[in-house]
């Protein structure tokens, strides 16, 4: 074998350069937490925390070691991969590398090193190579490649940006991962296309930029969202909003099967908007059909009866493309009891007002905005261009932002429900404030103003506007002693809400 010769002289050839960054002398770092594999310090010379795991970073010997395996692996190894799990994927292709080194003595890989040296190969086949371990942290939000010879960062959900010990030494390894992961999307980037912005199998989401777009070299940057979606008890339990008003947006959410409210989710970047519309998305009843509209797919819903549709970006030569708003035109075409758009960014924002208009309750989705008001603004102003006369089917704007507290860090707080009041149909409608957030003592209150929406269910529902008080009340009871119970998996919370309103059902 030709290649793995001229590997094999590669590997003598090469010096073997000490990995990874040098450790901070002692006494300066201070361990703050470790969990699985991972420690976490904190470092009087760092303005964030380090992160840090037994992630070799591989140079001289190793590296050309791993990609003579890797060579040999491409050629042998035909596992049918199609119809396997990740994890079985790695499992076969770790067995077989494990053959490969045995069964290949010139390439004088040490006995004791045989498992690491297949693990190794099996992260850069099929998973991310260096930043493999981080993938599988579940602690992780964003993963963060910022170039050759730098630190990879990352935003821990605890202790939000952290800096890594790991390093990529060229900037080549780093485009090969992006070449690789636009692949495995049937994507590229290149010269032509220096830009890569896409959903993985996996729903982890990627962009990539290379030069000459990014200055310094290639960046990734990988979204991840976890695998245990966080349940509505659980932001009540992290003081995102309080129990009463989870129970208010859950009977705004269900309608009481009979008036369910429109409503959008506005904050900024990150600041936990799809979190937020996974919640009320998740107290839609499961008897009704529910059709999801997104850029990238990230809604995780425990519906029965869910219909998940993404954008197709334009090809290559630019045709191909499927947009937001053809989708949601689509979507009315399919009998939808319920319509949630991701992300209001354009025309189909003002698609969605016309489905408001036209008898679809319940619409919901996520955009933009620093306030309330701010929201209206957007919706009515280019590229959106929402008619003034259609705001008024908005029921509800939930206000999310990201804030830097500086006792607790950074926390996400839904700082804001406000109720659109329709006026004349020349003009604005006004807001009112439900409940807001007060933070000094970071709680959320009721702000005591008679709701115009329970207006309108006490309306559809023949329940005085006590009555759905009280409603209010025995929901906020039930989720509270979810929390004290300690359920908080949104399946069980789920099964809980959906049994309530079924048994709801029953007695009226």
């Amino acid at each position: 074998m030709a290649y793995l010769d001229q590997m094999l002289t590669k590997a003598k050839e090469a010096p073997n350069v000490p990995t990874g960054p040098k450790n901070a002398p002692e006494g300066q770092k201070v361990l703050i937490d470790s969990y699985d594999a991972v420690k976490i310090y904190r470092d009087s010379r760092e303005a964030v925390p380090l992160y840090e795991i037994e992630a070799p970073h591989f140079r001289g010997e190793e590296k050309n070691l791993i990609e003579a395996l890797m060579e040999i692996a491409l050629n042998v190894i035909t596992v049918e991969a199609s119809a396997l799990t990740v994890e079985e994927k790695r499992q076969k292709y770790f067995q077989r590398i494990i053959e490969i080194i045995e069964q290949t003595p010139e390439l004088k890989v040490p006995v004791n090193a045989k498992e690491f040296y297949a693990k190794a190969v099996v992260q850069e086949m099929v998973g991310y190579g260096i930043i493999d371990v981080l993938t599988q942290d579940d602690q992780l939000e964003e993963i963060m490649i910022i170039g050759s010879n730098k630190p990879v960062y990352v935003y821990h959900r605890k202790y939000d940006m952290v800096k890594t010990n790991i390093m990529y030494y060229a900037d080549s390894d780093i485009r090969n991962l992006a070449d690789r992961i636009a692949r495995a999307v049937n994507r590229r980037i290149d010269l032509q296309t220096p830009l890569l912005d896409a959903r993985l199998p996996d729903g982890t989401r990627v962009n990539a930029t290379i030069p000459p777009i990014s200055l310094d070299g290639t960046t990734i940057t990988l979204r991840k969202f976890k695998k245990d979606p966080l349940s509505v008890v659980d932001l009540a339990n992290y003081g995102t909003l309080s129990y009463e008003a989870a129970a208010f947006l859950w009977m705004a959410s269900d309608g009481i099967g009979a008036y369910p409210a429109n409503a959008l989710v506005a904050g900024g970047t990150a600041s936990g908007k799809t979190t937020a519309l996974n919640m009320l998305t998740g107290f839609v009843p499961n008897n009704e059909r529910v059709i999801t509209i997104e850029d990238t797919a990230e809604l995780n819903l425990p519906l029965q009866h869910w219909i998940r549709m993404e954008v197709r970006p334009p090809s290559i030569e630019g045709t191909g493309e499927v947009s937001m708003d053809d989708l949601v035109k689509n979507s009315l075409r399919m009998r939808p009891d319920r319509i949630i758009v991701g992300e209001v960014r354009g025309a189909e924002g003002h698609t969605m007002f016309a489905a408001m208009n036209t008898g679809h309750r319940g619409v919901m989705g996520t955009v933009h905005a620093n306030s309330a008001k701010e929201t209206l603004v957007r919706l009515t102003s280019p590229p959106i261009d929402v008619p003034l006369s259609m705001i008024s089917s908005l029921n509800l704007i939930i206000m999310i932002n990201r804030i830097h507290d500086r006792r607790k860090g950074a926390i996400r707080r839904v700082t804001e429900i406000a109720e659109v009041v329709p006026s004349d149909e020349l003009k604005m409608p006004t807001l009112q404030t439900l409940y807001q957030w007060d933070p000094i003592a970071d709680v959320m209150r009721a702000t005591g103003l008679p709701s115009f929406y329970l207006q309108l269910l006490s309306k559809y529902t023949g329940l005085s506007t006590d009555d759905l008080n009280q409603e209010i009340i025995k929901r906020t009871k039930i989720l509270e002693q979810l929390g004290k119970e300690g359920k908080r998996n949104i399946n069980d919370v789920c099964n809980v809400t959906q049994n309530y309103l079924a048994s709801r059902r029953l007695k009226v």
